[in-house]
């Protein structure tokens, strides 16, 4: 493990800065994908990291709420949050990762590992974060997983509105027509969803809202901070855990979980755990995507891997009828998507 001398000992890319100066003449991570290209390789590293991670949660996710019916999402987030923290915890512990864009060695004179004033800045990114992580577990379960998807797809719109409003951040017209084609899409693929469901669909809106505003909050918050994605998840945890807990308290989740009758079984306990590792996983590649990229790029991140959320979910929990004109509208999505992504290597 690398110490002092300005190199860093974390074994993984933290923030936009993890990398710079190691190009070489065009063969470091910084380096872009091919001549011409707007992306760098950790930057596109970063968006197959998130999508896979994000391909298998939903897959676990949707395997706990429907195939086994775990009554309590929240429980769920909770678990996630309190494994994602302690994990942190003891990473931070043993100086393998920093939370901050310095040396894992040198000691924190801070009780919670970074400053307190930091931890009030992220307040709102952490609220954003909860919001975020409530509305889209329970998202999962009222709607069926190539639907699910479909709807999902919208965010881009909401998270293009946030990136104006907070950022100022404009976009060329073959960007915002490759929007427009994914929601165009979206539309087309849900005029005949035979499972329709209103209070469904209308929490999967509620979550992609907040998905706009958490990933728009990283990219404001997130490059000013100082702290790199293990700290800005750690901060999360910490403001979000005893929220999520007092949360579930009320609600009677933890008696409920207590008396689920699958709570002992092995299938049940795998599944969870995959969830909690997937959901650390996810987290890290949210923030690394979103710094190294967009918030846009990351919603787009979001599009390109539902391909195979759509097809898997299908073959494993099925839920929706083949139609025609689902099928054109999962097409103009992902023709969406694709549209966006060469854009964005392009540099369009």
């Amino acid at each position: 493990m690398a110490k002092g001398g300005g190199e860093r000992g974390t074994l993984l890319p933290v923030s936009a800065d993890d990398g710079k100066g190691n190009d070489g003449g065009g063969g470091g991570d910084d380096a872009v994908l091919f001549k011409g290209s707007a992306m760098t390789r950790r930057g596109g590293a970063a968006a197959l990291s998130y999508m896979a991670c994000s391909v298998l949660l939903v897959m676990f996710n949707k395997a706990a709420l429907s195939s086994y019916k775990f009554p309590c999402a929240n429980v769920i987030t909770l678990l996630q949050m309190v494994c994602s923290t302690c994990l942190l915890y003891v990473l931070r512990r043993l100086k393998i990762i920093s939370f901050t864009n310095s040396d894992p060695s040198v000691p924190s004179d801070s009780l919670f590992f970074v400053p307190f004033r930091l931890l009030l800045r992220t307040t709102p990114l952490s609220l954003a974060y909860l919001l975020y992580m409530l509305a889209s577990m329970e998202s999962v379960r009222g709607v069926n997983v190539p639907m699910y998807t479909t709807l999902r797809r919208t965010t881009v719109v909401f998270t293009m509105t946030m990136e104006y409003f907070l950022a100022k951040q404009k976009h060329t017209p073959p960007i915002i027509g490759s929007v427009a084609l994914i929601v165009f899409g979206a539309f087309v693929a849900g005029a005949r969803d035979l499972s329709f469901d209103a209070r469904g669909y209308a929490i999967v809106f509620v979550a992609n809202i907040t998905t706009a505003v958490y990933l728009a909050t990283i990219n404001r918050i997130g490059k000013s901070s100082g702290l790199n994605s293990f700290g800005l998840m750690w901060c999360n945890g910490l403001v979000c855990g005893p929220s999520v807990l007092f949360l579930t308290y009320i609600q009677g989740d933890l008696k409920r979980t207590m008396e689920f009758p699958y709570l002992h079984s092995l299938g049940f306990q795998v599944v969870l755990l995959f969830s909690c590792i997937l959901a650390f996983l996810l987290n890290y590649t949210i923030f690394w995507n979103t710094i190294l990229n967009s918030a846009l790029t990351q919603s787009m991140c979001g599009n390109l891997k539902d391909f195979f959320t759509v097809g898997i979910g299908w073959v494993l929990f099925g839920g929706l009828p083949f139609d025609l004109l689902n099928v054109i509208g999962q097409g103009l999505g992902f023709l969406g998507s694709g549209l966006y992504a060469y854009c964005k290597i392009r540099g369009k």
